[in-house]
């Protein structure tokens, strides 16, 4: 390959240089020191909340979902909360409430707080307005989707994905967009 090559190519490590790498990578305590913040990160994202979570019976949540408050998150039976969903409660009152047989897309996020941004700075010393968030029975929430604090989504409604609901999506609704608005109605069960 010349140095005027318009298409480099990635150069492949031979056999022994990448097992050589493999065995530097296990003794760098670099990378150790890695895995212990990963395990912590893991530890109070999602394995310590989940003991405080209100479960249904037969809900199914990805290992890699992360919950904050998870005392005020309520989640109705066979709920699926697909992989790197984010719910966070207010940290005072806002609740998030999850009707029986919701499914939610990855990368799902619903929050019940927000902090206020005109009060100076940094915005994170600010306090937060916080308001309930719930979420029907029968309701698919897309991948990526986010819910705002004080969104209502009535039951079997569908939320397209990437969309950003604030206030009432009513029942059977079809919404999609930013901010997301009702496209169609959901047929009626036959």
């Amino acid at each position: 390959m010349s140095e005027t090559d318009p298409h480099p190519r990635k150069k492949s490590l031979s056999y022994p240089a990448r097992v050589l790498r493999g065995i530097g990578a296990m003794l760098d305590p670099r990378a150790w020191a890695h895995a212990v913040r990963l395990v912590n990160y893991y530890n109070y994202s999602h394995v310590i909340p989940r003991r405080s979570l209100r479960l249904g019976r037969d809900v199914r949540l990805s290992p890699n979902a992360a919950f904050s408050n998870p005392e005020r998150i309520e989640i109705g039976d066979r709920v699926s909360i697909g992989a790197h969903c984010t719910l966070w409660a207010g940290p005072g009152t806002g609740r998030i409430e999850i009707g029986a047989d919701a499914l939610f897309g990855p990368e799902v996020f619903v929050t019940a707080a927000g902090y206020r941004f005109n009060e100076g700075s940094p915005v994170t010393a600010q306090a937060m307005d916080e308001a309930d968030v719930v979420i029907g029975r029968d309701v698919w929430l897309g991948a990526r989707a986010m819910v705002m604090p004080g969104a209502r989504i009535g039951d079997g409604a569908i939320i397209g994905a990437g969309a950003l609901v604030r206030g009432e999506i009513p029942a059977g609704a079809i919404a999609v967009g930013v901010p997301a608005r009702v496209v169609g109605q959901r047929a009626a069960d036959p």
